[in-house]
């Protein structure tokens, strides 16, 4: 069943109005018609079952039907601060990431950033950024969008790791593994997973981690691709939270 997310305001107690591109895709693509189901969510934690009244050609309403679908979040909250990567890697890194359960994405300059963006290239990457977590949280049946908040300095991820409860810093150098240190964090703490550019981190950078408070982890062995280790921590969240 195809699901589309509102804002609160656009959910009231017995209807849905859905507008936007979404109008577009349910009249033009998906063929709705009246009768139809679908699932809308508000980005809050209410998810509901509506059928499909009027189709207009700025609007669609739905009357719900159903509400306590099931909630298919994460028991934490994964933030990946993700090293910009070349190319489209950070675009793969923000759908599967979605599809894995991230709460949200912090994409971030270092040392070793060889992506370089000014404030226009940087709008126009988090709006498509943006669009593609939308477009992975209706696949995946997500009950919330992840955010995606704008492009951090080295300094500014610093500052911002106070900020959660636990922040683990991934280190090709280090040995305690991740699944080690996620058994000790319990469900329904805040996680900021720091994520490497290409080709790593600098020594100094390590130790900066470190001495702001960040837990060094090991992501195994084998040396991992930027875009393979973001999607490789969720995996392992999910196996130590949700099996």
């Amino acid at each position: 069943m195809q699901r589309y997310f509102v804002k609160p305001q656009q959910m009231t107690d017995s209807v849905v109005r859905i507008t936007g591109d979404d109008v577009s895709h349910i009249v033009k693509v998906m063929r709705s018609e009246p009768g139809d189901e679908i699932i809308c969510c508000n980005g809050e934690g209410r998810d509901v079952k509506a059928v499909i009244e009027g189709l207009g050609p700025d609007e669609v309403t739905a009357r719900i039907t159903e509400e306590d679908l099931p909630i298919r979040e994460m028991p934490v909250y994964v933030t990946i601060a993700q090293g910009l990567p070349k190319g489209d890697k950070m675009e793969l890194v923000i759908q599967k990431g979605t599809e894995l359960g991230a709460f949200s994405f912090l994409p971030f300059t270092s040392q070793r950033t060889i992506v370089k963006l000014d404030d226009k290239k940087e709008k126009k990457r988090l709006e498509r950024w943006q669009k593609i977590a939308k477009e992975a949280a209706e696949q995946s049946h997500r009950s919330r969008i992840p955010a995606i908040e704008n492009v951090h300095n080295w300094e500014q991820l610093l500052a911002r790791a106070s900020g959660f409860d636990y922040a683990l810093f991934a280190y090709e150098k280090e040995e305690g593994s991740l699944a080690l240190a996620l058994e000790r964090i319990p469900a329904g703490s805040s996680i900021l997973l720091i994520i490497g550019p290409e080709g790593g981190f600098e020594e100094q950078e390590a130790l900066a981690a470190e001495e702001s408070g960040m837990m060094r982890v090991s992501l195994g062995r084998r040396i991992l691709r930027t875009e393979t280790a973001a999607l490789y921590g969720l995996s392992c969240v999910s196996y130590q939270f949700e099996r």
